[in-house]
Formats: C-alpha cells, structure tokens, sequence
C-alpha cells in the first residue's frame, strides 16, 4: 500500500478533477484515479463530458451551424457562396482536437498542482482504501483520510435497441461519425437527441426525432418549450411525440424501426439510429459489498445536502448523486466537499442550478417555471419580451424566441428565468448573479444594459413583470 493521502477522487472527470484541483490549491495531498482511454488508445483526463460529451458535441454543433449559416442565411446579408463542400472527417479531426487540447490541459493543471494520477479503475474499500486495477491488469491499493466518489454516468442501453457497430449507437457513436447518413433515427427528444439530431440534420441528413412523452421538453417551462419546438420544425427537424418504441430490428437496407403513436402501430427505416433515452448512474462495482456504500432506489450513491456518504470521511459528486446530471453542478459540488474538508463553509444551493441545450435556437433556464409555481400555491407575476424586436437579435439573423421572467407576487424576488434564443447559455448567467445575489425585478429594472445588446431582452422582459417594458406591448401582470 502507498503512503497515506489525504484525499483520493475516484473520477476524473468534471465533478473529479476540479474536487481534486481544489483540494491541492487547500494543502492536500491528493491522487485522483481515472480509467479513460482515448480514440488514440491514450489514458485521458475529463470523463464523459471532455472526452465524449459536452465539448465535442459543442465542437460539431459549431461547425453543423457555420455549414447551416452558409448554405440557408448569408444571402440575406449579401453573400454568395458557390460550390460549398463539407469535408466531415475534418470536422471530426477538428473536434478531436479540441478535445486533446482540454484533456492535455487538466494533466498539465495535475502536474502543477502536485496532483498523482493513478491511472485504472478505482474501487472503494473497506475504511477508505481504494483499490486501482490498472490498464494491464496489475492492482494495487491506496489508504486515504477521504475519499470522493466521481464516477458520472453511463448511456441507458434499451433491450429492444441495442448498440449495433455505428448504426445503432448513443452519444458517443454520433460524434464520430464522418458519413452523412441520409435518413437518421433518435429516439428521445431530450437534451442529447436534439442537439445530435440538429448536428446531422444541417450536414444534410433527414432527421426523425421519436419521443414517448406526449410533451415537448416537459422539464423547461411551457412557453419556451412551444417557441423551440415551432423553430425546430422551421428547420426541418421532424419532431413526433406521443411516440413510443416497440422494436428495432438490423436490416440489409437500414435499421426498422416500429412504434406505436396516436394513430396506431406504425415502423420507419433509417440508415442510422441514436438512442438518446438518458443516462444512469455509473455506479457498477464501485465498491466493495464490505466497504457498506449505500446506493438509493435509482442506483445513486446516497449523499446528504453536503454530498457525505453514510460513510464518515466518503464524499460523492456529479452524475452518481441525486440531482441533474450536469458537468457544472458536478464541478461545483467538487469545488464545494474540497472546501469541507479544508474547514471552510461553502453552500451550493441545487435551485439555481443553470440548464443549457446549445440548439439553434439555444435553450437555457433557472429556476422555476411557471407550472412549479402554480403546483406549489406561489403568487406569481410574469413578464416576457421577444428576440424577434431585439435591434441586435435581428442584426444576428436571430431573431426568433424570448426571454420568460417570473417573479414572486408579494416580495418580488425573481424566481426563475426562461429564455429560447441567441446565446441563451450566455445569458442565462445573468439571471443566476440575479437570483443569487436574491435580486427582485425591480433591481433589475432599475440596472442600465448596454445598447444595442441581447442583454436588453432580459431587461425588456424584468420590465414587462411591472407591465413597463419600453419596447414592446405590456399585458397585465399575471398574478
């Protein structure tokens, strides 16, 4: 056994490396133990969303969009482009890079932070031993006074859809593809299916997104939901919900798909299928039945408000505790049990969690939507503002969505911002400082925006929850 640390991260990904870099920052002698092998047969740091998820799907998504914008929009502005050619595999290769770049940089940031790496699959022992099996099978055992569990989640596999070489694949499989299906299959219409779906639609592919629920984007509040869903079918995206999967079957000349929807038992084929139906928590075998981790009904490892474990000294982050599976709030509970450990007394509060789906047009939230509110008894007043009057929107060809604010009845305080449209990511980082900081709308009414600015439709739209806003047409406050 190794000498002593005083804390091991079992992850390297989002929620594992930052845990591991701020611990370090704090005096600790840590180790973090990543598994990760790349597309060039290379041990990587960055988990799931630096190698697989968030980044390259965002590189593919820039580059789907700047093909979109040439062959759809530059002749409003007066540009003619002749003879355009997609060359994929440079867009793979372009995506790949980036990745290396990033995942290349976190083992330069363990380097200078003194961070040990111990490379191979981590599993928790008894009295906060972790065992390493490393990529050549050796194993070896480490002793730590604390141990953080991140190891993320994994794509749910459907019994009737299982993964079948690059034909029927999750996530992972749609961002190296470098042919352009001609027909292409999603099931589920959640944050991966649309924006793997937007990606291969622009580069020329028929998209057929299959969704079981009878809602579209039931999470995100119901005005938002409808203002992407009518952009999203502009653009050619056939979205059909109330559409639930029976079977898939391999076939010569493409992939049947059958399903059931309102009208009855009905099947399709396509060249390629995306099974996008949500992940899990990747939490198999990640520790020993004598070490007595609890793991809840869904298979997440059981953490209070302050991500401990039932076991004193284990801590668990990101994708494996309750909550969304997303990259920042993993970060932010990692930077947060670091800070425990150092005697300080962070708080994370899950509500302003931010939410981003990076279509065109982008999709972000925080807070409650209206339909929460209204479950829950809360007076409300509401305010929206459209893209579509938006001086500097419009100068982007981008004038299509709005921005939602709701603010409570009776003190004010903004309780959630809804937003569909240009640099929705961005922008909803405004309304996170805001409710942070626990901002009413007239705060933010009485703030100067830049002009002419996509920032001014938040304020345009703060305005309107007083029935004020100065460009566009005031409807009663809803009460």
């Amino acid at each position: 056994m190794s000498d002593k640390y005083d804390v091991i991260v079992i992850g390297g990904g989002p929620g594992g490396y930052v845990a591991a870099i701020r611990c370090a920052q704090l005096g600790m002698k840590v180790a973090c133990v990543e598994e990760w092998i790349n597309k060039q047969d290379k041990p990587a740091l960055g988990g799931t969303c630096l190698n697989v998820g968030c980044i390259p799907s965002k590189a593919l998504l820039e580059s789907s969009e700047r093909v979109e914008e040439i062959q759809h929009h530059n002749a409003d502005h007066g540009i003619s482009v002749e003879g355009i050619k997609v060359d994929v595999p440079q867009m793979i290769a372009r995506k790949d890079a980036i990745v290396s770049k990033l995942t290349g940089g976190i083992a330069q940031l363990f380097q200078a932070n003194g961070i040990e790496w111990l490379q191979g699959r981590g599993k928790l022992l008894a009295d906060k031993v972790v065992q390493v099996t490393g990529h050549d099978g050796a194993v070896t055992t480490h002793a730590a006074e604390n141990v953080i569990i991140a190891t993320g989640s994994v794509p749910i596999e459907l019994p009737i859809a299982k993964w079948l070489d690059d034909r029927i694949v999750h996530s992972t499989g749609a961002l190296n593809w470098e042919t352009v299906p001609d027909r292409l299959g999603v099931i589920g219409a959640g944050v991966i299916g649309l924006e793997m779906g937007s990606v291969w639609r622009r580069l020329g592919a028929e998209v057929i997104v299959l969704e079981a629920m009878d809602d579209f984007l039931g999470a995100a509040d119901a005005d938002v939901s409808k203002s992407s869903k009518m952009q999203f079918k502009k653009q050619g995206l056939d979205i059909r919900l109330s559409t639930k999967v029976s079977a898939v079957e391999a076939l010569d000349e493409g992939i049947k798909v059958s399903y059931t929807d309102k009208k009855g038992e009905d099947s399709l084929v396509v060249d390629r299928l995306i099974v996008a139906v949500g992940r899990k928590p990747n939490t198999n075998d990640i520790a020993d039945s004598a070490a007595g981790l609890q793991l809840d009904e869904r298979g997440r490892v059981a953490v209070d408000d302050h991500c401990a474990t039932n076991l004193p000294g284990v801590y668990a982050i990101g994708d494996c505790v309750r909550g969304p599976m997303l990259a920042h709030k993993s970060s932010e509970e990692g930077v947060m049990v670091a800070e425990q450990l150092a005697g300080q007394k962070p708080h994370m509060d899950h509500n302003m969690i931010p939410w981003v789906i990076y279509t065109d047009p982008e999709i972000a939230w925080v807070g409650q939507t209206e339909a929460e509110l209204k479950a829950a008894g809360v007076a409300y007043r509401s305010g929206s503002f459209s893209f579509a009057v938006n001086g500097r929107a419009m100068a982007m060809d981008k004038a299509a969505g709005l921005v939602k604010v709701l603010a409570d009845a009776s003190t004010d305080r903004i309780l959630g911002v809804h937003i569909v449209g240009p640099m929705a990511s961005e922008l909803v980082g405004q309304a996170v400082i805001a409710m942070e900081c626990e901002a009413s709308s007239e705060d933010l009414a009485r703030m100067c925006f830049a002009h002419p600015s996509l920032s001014e439709s938040m304020h345009e739209a703060i305005l309107s929850v007083d029935g004020r806003a100065l460009h566009g047409v005031n409807r009663k406050p809803k009460k």
